[in-house]
Protein backbone atom coordinates (compact mmCIF):
# COMPACT_ATOMS: atom_id res chain seq x y z
CA UNK A 1 0.00 0.00 0.00
CA UNK A 2 3.04 2.35 0.91
CA UNK A 3 4.68 1.47 -2.90
CA UNK A 4 1.43 2.41 -4.68
CA UNK A 5 1.11 6.00 -2.54
CA UNK A 6 4.65 6.67 -2.97
CA UNK A 7 3.56 5.81 -7.04
CA UNK A 8 0.77 8.06 -7.03
CA UNK A 9 2.44 10.59 -5.40
CA UNK A 10 5.37 10.62 -8.04
CA UNK A 11 2.74 10.29 -11.13
CA UNK A 12 0.92 13.72 -9.29
CA UNK A 13 4.53 15.48 -9.15
CA UNK A 14 5.08 14.58 -12.70
CA UNK A 15 1.85 15.62 -14.08
CA UNK A 16 2.14 19.08 -12.00
CA UNK A 17 5.68 19.53 -13.75
CA UNK A 18 4.37 18.62 -16.79
CA UNK A 19 1.73 21.28 -16.68
CA UNK A 20 4.10 24.01 -15.41
CA UNK A 21 6.30 23.59 -18.51
CA UNK A 22 3.56 23.81 -20.89
CA UNK A 23 3.07 27.44 -22.48
CA UNK A 24 -0.44 28.19 -22.27
CA UNK A 25 0.11 31.96 -22.98
CA UNK A 26 -2.21 33.31 -26.18
CA UNK A 27 0.84 33.79 -29.01
CA UNK A 28 1.35 35.16 -32.69
CA UNK A 29 4.09 33.78 -34.85
CA UNK A 30 4.73 36.32 -38.10
CA UNK A 31 7.53 36.53 -40.69
CA UNK A 32 9.17 40.00 -41.62
CA UNK A 33 10.69 40.35 -44.84
CA UNK A 34 12.41 43.47 -46.36
CA UNK A 35 14.37 43.93 -49.75
CA UNK A 36 17.02 46.65 -50.60
CA UNK A 37 19.25 47.35 -53.49
CA UNK A 38 22.94 48.67 -53.44
CA UNK A 39 25.06 49.64 -55.82
CA UNK A 40 28.43 47.54 -55.54
CA UNK A 41 31.46 49.69 -55.16
CA UNK A 42 33.82 46.94 -55.27
CA UNK A 43 34.32 44.68 -58.39
CA UNK A 44 36.91 41.92 -59.10
CA UNK A 45 38.16 41.92 -62.13
CA UNK A 46 40.27 39.13 -64.20
CA UNK A 47 42.69 40.58 -67.25
CA UNK A 48 44.15 38.05 -69.49
CA UNK A 49 47.09 38.80 -71.27
CA UNK A 50 48.88 36.77 -74.38
CA UNK A 51 52.03 36.88 -76.09
CA UNK A 52 51.28 37.76 -79.91
CA UNK A 53 53.46 37.97 -82.68
CA UNK A 54 54.31 41.52 -84.18
CA UNK A 55 55.68 40.22 -87.96
CA UNK A 56 58.30 38.12 -87.22
CA UNK A 57 59.18 39.73 -83.38
CA UNK A 58 57.03 38.29 -80.51
CA UNK A 59 55.40 40.60 -78.00
CA UNK A 60 56.47 38.94 -74.72
CA UNK A 61 54.26 37.76 -71.35
CA UNK A 62 57.00 40.31 -69.95
CA UNK A 63 56.31 43.32 -71.86
CA UNK A 64 52.72 42.95 -71.56
CA UNK A 65 53.13 42.76 -67.86
CA UNK A 66 55.67 45.45 -67.41
CA UNK A 67 53.05 47.64 -69.43
CA UNK A 68 49.98 46.61 -67.18
CA UNK A 69 51.85 46.67 -63.97
CA UNK A 70 52.89 50.53 -64.83
CA UNK A 71 49.29 51.48 -65.73
CA UNK A 72 47.73 49.81 -62.77
CA UNK A 73 50.20 52.03 -60.50
CA UNK A 74 49.61 55.11 -62.70
CA UNK A 75 45.61 54.47 -62.21
CA UNK A 76 46.28 54.32 -58.02
CA UNK A 77 45.95 51.04 -57.34
CA UNK A 78 46.97 49.67 -54.23
CA UNK A 79 49.62 47.02 -54.35
CA UNK A 80 47.23 44.74 -52.32
CA UNK A 81 44.42 44.77 -55.25
CA UNK A 82 46.93 43.65 -58.14
CA UNK A 83 47.27 39.49 -57.90
CA UNK A 84 48.75 36.89 -60.47
CA UNK A 85 45.57 34.48 -60.57
CA UNK A 86 47.84 31.48 -62.17
CA UNK A 87 51.23 32.01 -61.45
CA UNK A 88 51.81 27.93 -60.67
CA UNK A 89 50.61 27.43 -64.20
CA UNK A 90 52.00 29.83 -66.07
CA UNK A 91 55.23 28.75 -64.66
CA UNK A 92 54.46 25.16 -65.43
CA UNK A 93 54.47 25.97 -69.04
CA UNK A 94 57.89 28.10 -69.10
CA UNK A 95 59.91 24.96 -70.72
CA UNK A 96 57.69 25.14 -73.95
CA UNK A 97 58.72 28.86 -74.75
CA UNK A 98 61.63 27.11 -76.15
CA UNK A 99 58.97 26.47 -79.08
CA UNK A 100 58.57 29.69 -81.23
CA UNK A 101 55.04 29.21 -81.89
CA UNK A 102 54.40 29.05 -78.41
CA UNK A 103 52.57 31.84 -76.88
CA UNK A 104 52.24 32.08 -73.06
CA UNK A 105 49.23 33.75 -71.56
CA UNK A 106 49.06 34.85 -67.96
CA UNK A 107 46.22 36.20 -66.46
CA UNK A 108 45.80 38.82 -63.28
CA UNK A 109 42.89 40.22 -60.64
CA UNK A 110 42.30 43.91 -60.03
CA UNK A 111 39.96 45.04 -57.65
CA UNK A 112 38.20 48.26 -58.57
CA UNK A 113 37.13 51.14 -56.07
CA UNK A 114 36.98 53.01 -58.92
CA UNK A 115 35.50 52.12 -62.11
CA UNK A 116 36.64 55.22 -63.99
CA UNK A 117 40.08 53.59 -62.86
CA UNK A 118 39.10 50.82 -65.61
CA UNK A 119 38.84 51.95 -68.76
CA UNK A 120 41.88 53.75 -67.07
CA UNK A 121 44.18 50.68 -67.22
CA UNK A 122 42.84 49.74 -70.68
CA UNK A 123 43.95 52.68 -72.18
CA UNK A 124 46.82 51.86 -71.88
CA UNK A 125 47.48 48.39 -72.62
CA UNK A 126 48.28 47.03 -75.79
CA UNK A 127 44.91 45.91 -77.00
CA UNK A 128 46.39 43.18 -79.48
CA UNK A 129 48.26 41.19 -75.84
CA UNK A 130 44.97 41.42 -74.02
CA UNK A 131 43.71 38.50 -74.71
CA UNK A 132 39.84 38.80 -72.58
CA UNK A 133 38.36 40.24 -69.41
CA UNK A 134 36.09 39.02 -67.19
CA UNK A 135 34.07 40.07 -63.68
CA UNK A 136 34.63 37.67 -61.01
CA UNK A 137 32.42 38.83 -58.43
CA UNK A 138 30.78 41.99 -56.89
CA UNK A 139 31.10 43.86 -53.51
CA UNK A 140 29.77 46.69 -51.12
CA UNK A 141 32.29 48.00 -48.58
CA UNK A 142 29.57 49.30 -46.14
CA UNK A 143 27.50 45.91 -46.35
CA UNK A 144 27.88 44.82 -42.37
CA UNK A 145 26.01 48.24 -41.69
CA UNK A 146 23.78 47.52 -44.33
CA UNK A 147 22.95 43.94 -42.98
CA UNK A 148 22.50 45.25 -39.31
CA UNK A 149 19.65 47.76 -40.82
CA UNK A 150 17.95 44.98 -42.24
CA UNK A 151 17.62 42.83 -39.33
CA UNK A 152 16.27 45.78 -37.19
CA UNK A 153 13.98 46.56 -40.17
CA UNK A 154 12.64 43.28 -40.92
CA UNK A 155 12.10 43.04 -36.99
CA UNK A 156 10.35 45.99 -36.99
CA UNK A 157 8.43 44.52 -40.14
CA UNK A 158 7.61 41.49 -38.21
CA UNK A 159 6.28 43.35 -34.89
CA UNK A 160 3.90 45.89 -37.56
CA UNK A 161 2.39 42.66 -38.89
CA UNK A 162 1.75 40.58 -35.82
CA UNK A 163 0.11 44.22 -34.34
CA UNK A 164 -2.34 44.61 -37.49
CA UNK A 165 -3.19 41.40 -37.30
CA UNK A 166 -3.98 40.92 -33.52
CA UNK A 167 -5.43 44.67 -33.88
CA UNK A 168 -8.00 43.29 -36.62
CA UNK A 169 -9.24 40.94 -33.73
CA UNK A 170 -9.63 43.78 -31.18
CA UNK A 171 -6.93 42.54 -29.29
CA UNK A 172 -3.41 43.79 -28.26
CA UNK A 173 0.03 43.13 -28.92
CA UNK A 174 2.10 41.78 -26.01
CA UNK A 175 5.91 41.52 -25.55
CA UNK A 176 8.03 39.35 -27.62
CA UNK A 177 8.62 35.34 -26.74
CA UNK A 178 10.93 34.46 -29.52
CA UNK A 179 13.25 35.87 -33.09
CA UNK A 180 14.64 33.64 -35.02
CA UNK A 181 16.95 35.53 -37.72
CA UNK A 182 17.00 33.50 -41.42
CA UNK A 183 20.04 35.01 -43.54
CA UNK A 184 20.37 32.37 -45.36
CA UNK A 185 19.67 34.33 -49.16
CA UNK A 186 20.93 37.49 -47.69
CA UNK A 187 22.68 38.52 -51.20
CA UNK A 188 21.59 38.21 -54.87
CA UNK A 189 24.81 39.08 -56.20
CA UNK A 190 25.16 39.95 -60.25
CA UNK A 191 26.64 36.61 -61.78
CA UNK A 192 30.45 36.66 -63.48
CA UNK A 193 30.22 37.83 -66.34
CA UNK A 194 33.09 38.44 -69.53
CA UNK A 195 33.45 41.36 -70.47
CA UNK A 196 32.46 42.55 -74.25
CA UNK A 197 36.06 41.90 -75.98
CA UNK A 198 38.85 39.65 -76.59
CA UNK A 199 41.74 39.07 -78.34
CA UNK A 200 40.82 37.02 -81.08
CA UNK A 201 38.14 39.83 -82.25
CA UNK A 202 40.81 42.43 -82.47
CA UNK A 203 41.94 43.74 -85.92
CA UNK A 204 45.48 43.97 -86.59
CA UNK A 205 45.67 48.04 -85.55
CA UNK A 206 42.87 48.25 -83.11
CA UNK A 207 42.86 50.79 -80.87
CA UNK A 208 43.15 50.35 -76.49
CA UNK A 209 39.22 48.06 -76.06
CA UNK A 210 36.72 50.15 -74.08
CA UNK A 211 34.58 48.53 -71.47
CA UNK A 212 31.48 47.84 -71.14
CA UNK A 213 31.83 47.60 -67.12
CA UNK A 214 28.82 48.97 -64.88
CA UNK A 215 27.67 48.49 -61.43
CA UNK A 216 25.01 46.13 -61.64
CA UNK A 217 23.24 46.14 -58.28
CA UNK A 218 23.33 43.41 -55.65
CA UNK A 219 19.89 42.57 -54.00
CA UNK A 220 19.59 41.84 -50.58
CA UNK A 221 17.13 40.21 -48.62
CA UNK A 222 16.62 39.95 -44.99
CA UNK A 223 13.71 37.54 -42.70
CA UNK A 224 13.41 36.70 -39.24
CA UNK A 225 10.77 34.82 -37.70
CA UNK A 226 8.93 36.42 -34.55
CA UNK A 227 6.71 35.13 -32.19
CA UNK A 228 4.56 37.81 -29.68
CA UNK A 229 2.41 37.47 -26.78
CA UNK A 230 -1.37 38.33 -27.41
CA UNK A 231 -2.03 41.00 -24.68
CA UNK A 232 -5.30 40.08 -22.44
Amino acid sequence: MKKISIAILLVSIALTSFAQNVDLRRKIEVVGVVEREVTPDIINVTISLKEYMDGKNKVTISQLESALEKAVQEAGIPKGDFTVNNLSSYQQVVSKKKDPNFLASKQYGIRFRDLNRFNQILSKLDAKGVQSTYIDSYDYSKMAEVKQELKIAALIAARDKAAALVGALNEKLGSVINIVENDDNMGNYPAPRAMMYANKVLAADAAAPESDIDARKIKLSFRVNATFEIGK
